[in-house]
C-alpha cells in the first residue's frame, strides 16, 4: 500500500475509471458525473495537495457536474432520435420476388440478400413483383404487395 501514499492520484484515477465502468452498466450519467469528480481530485493529488482537500475537490466538483453538465446531457438524450437497426430496419423496405410468394413459402431479395418469405394472407404474389416488407419473423420477411406512388 505505499504506492497510494506516494500516488494517491493514480487511485482517483482507479476511482474514476470504476465509476466509468458503473457508468456504462446504468446509463444514466450520474457516475460519469463522479468519475469527472474523481479525475479533477486526481489532478488535485498530483499537485501534491493534502488527502483533506482532494476529497474536498471530488465532493465539490461531483455535485457541480451532476448540478449542472448532467442536465444538459440529459435533455440531449432525450431528443436525440433512435435509428432502427437490424431487421427493424427492413420493415418497409421494397423486395423483389425471386420465387413466388404464398402464405407458406417463398423468396425475395431484400437489401441484397435472398430472404425466405410469406404473404401475410392473401394471394400469391408472382416472380418479379415489387412487394414491400410488412415485417420481420425471425428470418423469415412477411411481405405484401407494393401499393403503387399517388
Amino acid at each position: 500500500m505505499d504506492w497510494l501514499q506516494e500516488s494517491p492520484w493514480l487511485a482517483w484515477l482507479g476511482v474514476a475509471l470504476l465509476a466509468g465502468v458503473v457508468e456504462v452498466l446504468t446509463l444514466d450519467f450520474v457516475f460519469v458525473m463522479i468519475a469527472g469528480g474523481a479525475v479533477i481530485a486526481s489532478v488535485t493529488a498530483a499537485l501534491g495537495a493534502p488527502f483533506a482537500v482532494q476529497v474536498l475537490v471530488f465532493a465539490v466538483a461531483s455535485v457541480l457536474l451532476l448540478f449542472t453538465v448532467r442536465p444538459i446531457l440529459k435533455r440531449w438524450a432525450a431528443t436525440t432520435p433512435i435509428h432502427v437497426t437490424n431487421a427493424g430496419a427492413l420493415v418497409g423496405r421494397e423486395a423483389l420476388v425471386l420465387e413466388p410468394v404464398t402464405d407458406r413459402t417463398g423468396q425475395v431479395k431484400l437489401a441484397g440478400e435472398v430472404w425466405t418469405a410469406r404473404t401475410a394472407g392473401g394471394a400469391a404474389l408472382t416472380t418479379g413483383a415489387r412487394v414491400v416488407v410488412l415485417r420481420i419473423d425471425g428470418a423469415t420477411a412477411v411481405v405484401g404487395p407494393e401499393v403503387p406512388a399517388v
